[in-house]
């Protein structure tokens, strides 16, 4: 049961963030990514690809899902490494946002968009860097209200946490 309700609460952050508008780029999708497998265990990282594909099935589907899906499994998958202290778990879910814009702009990049020639992986990475800067910021604001939300609940002893 206490999976069925935080899976829905996932869900409800999730959605929230994409659907009302915001600027490209900004949403909670780093943050919820490090920070539920880092706190709930990666048990829930297939509640969180199930909720991307929910609001993916409204938003639309789109040909580097895949890599945007599996960048999603990889920061769930490493964040269990950062977690000891608030300075790790920023530094993850920063690190978790670089990896995002890796893997899903090779994954644009990969789709031939820009030409498979190397300079054509440096357009792709060079013209999504104003993306990147969205990304970080969301990234950073939201793992601040996660962080808040740990610290109001001081019964919550995230290293003792299994994942």
């Amino acid at each position: 049961m206490n999976y069925i309700k935080i899976s829905l609460g996932i869900f409800l952050v999730l959605a929230a963030s994409r659907f009302i508008p915001h600027p490209p780029n900004f949403t909670s999708l780093i943050a919820l990514s490090f920070y539920i497998p880092a706190i709930f265990g990666i048990k829930f990282i297939p509640a969180l690809i199930f909720s991307f594909f929910l609001t993916d099935l409204i938003i639309g589907f789109h040909s580097t899902i895949f890599f945007t899906w599996g960048s999603v499994i990889f920061i769930g998958l490493i964040s269990k490494f950062f977690i000891l202290s608030i300075s790790n778990r920023i530094t993850g879910s920063l690190f978790g946002a670089l990896l995002f814009f890796l893997i899903t702009n090779f994954g644009v990049w990969s789709m031939g968009l820009y030409g498979y020639t190397f300079e054509g992986l440096i357009a792709c990475y060079t013209l999504a860097i104003p993306f990147f800067g969205q990304t970080v910021i969301s990234t950073l604001i939201y793992s601040f209200i996660f962080e808040l939300m740990l610290l109001a609940n001081k019964k919550f002893e995230i290293i003792k946490i299994k994942n």
